[in-house]
């Protein structure tokens, strides 16, 4: 198929993808034949003829905007949209500034909104059936101390996820989300071998899992809307007790 000059290509559309798991899974979508789009504070801006990376701010409405036009005049409409950008400020509860805390949510959570109705838009003008992935967390469901403002932005996530897999069922609009654990995003390590002992399958996360993840909800689960996908290495279902 032909738009304009350009072949038709299936195209990411993905917020943060200048590190850790956002770069993984732009990496391994490009690999599989997909056009990438993104946009992250700290881009390097690129603009090739399969790669647009702009730098932007995810709570900025007029930067997301901006962004899903120069994707659709570069390539046309995403095809799939994941919603990776992310921030976090864990202090003591008693001394986080509301500022923080809106920060915080203005970024995960406005931000995917931003996008995913964005996106969506795009989707519907064109007609694609296209997909939404929310990267969320697992601590949506269960925290450590002193992370209210993450903790509450994930738990949004799970739940804007399911809201958008109903509003946008009528135009074939997937909507799913990942969860992920303990990922380790740095390249110095910080997670030690105790740390991926205590993983029931043995190690801590890593980038690629949760990219592969997100292929199987874009590629392998068309019958899949409206879930979570729990990706923590069995920790969420293992029985703790103290030694």
């Amino acid at each position: 198929m032909l738009r304009g000059n350009k072949q038709f290509v299936k195209v990411l559309a993905i917020t943060g993808a200048a590190h850790g798991i956002g770069k993984a899974i732009a990496e391994l979508f490009a690999q599989n034949g997909y056009a990438v789009s993104s946009i992250d504070p700290e881009a390097t801006p690129v603009n090739t003829d399969r790669r647009v990376d702009v730098r932007g701010d995810i709570a900025d409405e007029d930067a997301i905007a901006q962004w899903m036009r120069e994707t659709v005049e570069r390539f046309g409409p995403p095809s799939l949209l994941v919603n990776n950008a992310g921030t976090e400020h864990n202090v003591p509860f008693l001394e986080l500034a509301v500022r923080d805390f809106d920060r915080v949510l203005a970024v995960n959570l406005r931000g995917a909104f931003l996008c995913a109705q964005s996106a969506a838009n795009a989707m519907v003008k064109a007609k694609v059936h296209g997909s939404i992935i929310n990267i969320a967390s697992t601590r949506a469901f269960q925290s450590e101390p002193n992370t209210e403002a993450y903790s509450a932005s994930k738990g949004g996530m799970v739940a804007l996820t399911h809201a958008m897999a109903m509003s946008l069922a009528p135009y074939r609009i997937r909507v799913n989300c990942v969860c992920p654990g303990w990922i380790e995003t740095r390249k110095a390590p910080v997670s030690s071998p105790r740390d991926g002992e205590q993983h029931p399958v043995g190690r801590v996360g890593e980038p690629r899992d949760v990219a592969q993840a997100c292929w199987y909800l874009a590629e392998h689960a068309p019958f899949m809307t409206g879930q979570r996908l729990i990706l923590d290495g069995g920790m969420s279902v293992k029985m703790i007790y103290e030694e």
